[in-house]
């Protein structure tokens, strides 16, 4: 068992879940960092250091979850700190998406947060842990692309679980919060980065004229996860540089 209290991180081999990773680290966590990518978990565990350590895991699938979890209290106790980050789109022309992407997406982005969060709470409520749980929501949660539908309900979906899972844990001290990043320089936005024209469009956008990067995302995550946060719970906090404030899209 950890003498230092444990955060879990999904899809925290890249971009905004390492970058989480590497804060929660810092601010004195061990981590477990979780992915499907076996490599890149591995390689973030060695990087981050102070006794992180990688799991492989598909958060789509429960019987997996599940698998991590008693796996992951075995080995280093119930996680303190639970980061749902992981998540796909999946885009694709609306006539023609396939029910089958839509439930991969929706298991992968919404299911799993539910049953990470239900699997973490149980095991806060049960050792006596005022846990702080962070989902990792989009603002296509309040404003939608028609290319990427089961990604934008997902994350409409993240913000309700967010608030019920807050209410529902609130008697325990456990608060439960998530970050709706904007437009953030990771490998999702490749394309686009190496797109000068569709960069100009996300750009105009952004009333502060920038792509985000990870690493602020995190810092606002590992906020929400602290106890300067500790009246904080069932919110959602966009960091989006300014995009929800336009009134208007160009």
């Amino acid at each position: 068992m950890s003498d230092r209290p444990i955060a879990l991180v999904t899809g925290a081999a890249r971009g905004i879940g390492r970058a989480c990773a590497e804060i929660l680290a810092e601010a004195g966590h061990r981590l477990v960092i979780v992915d499907v990518d076996a490599e890149g978990a591995e390689e973030a565990a060695a990087s981050i250091g102070g006794g992180a350590f990688a799991h492989v895991c598909d958060m789509g699938e429960p019987v997996e979850v599940d698998a991590l979890f008693d796996r992951v209290e075995e080995e280093a106790g119930p996680v303190s700190v639970l980061v749902n980050n992981a998540g796909v789109a999946l885009p694709a022309d609306f006539l023609d998406y396939s029910v089958d992407d839509f439930r991969r997406v929706l298991d992968i982005n919404l299911v799993g947060p539910f049953l990470a969060t239900q699997r973490a709470a149980r095991a806060m409520v049960a050792h006596g842990i005022e846990g702080a749980i962070v989902n990792i929501s989009s603002i296509n949660a309040e404003v939608a692309i028609p290319s990427i539908p089961a990604y934008c309900a997902s994350k409409g979906g993240i913000r309700q679980l967010t608030k019920a899972a807050a209410l529902a844990l609130a008697p325990y001290n456990i608060r439960v919060n998530a970050v709706g990043p904007g437009s953030i320089d990771t490998a999702m936005l490749a394309g686009i980065n190496a797109n000068p024209e569709a960069m100009e469009v996300v750009l105009s956008r952004t009333p502060l004229r920038r792509l985000g990067t990870a690493r602020e995302i995190a810092e606002v995550v590992a906020f929400l996860a602290s106890p300067k946060a500790s009246y904080i719970t069932g919110e959602t906090i966009y960091a989006d540089g300014g995009r929800l404030a336009l009134n208007y899209t160009v």
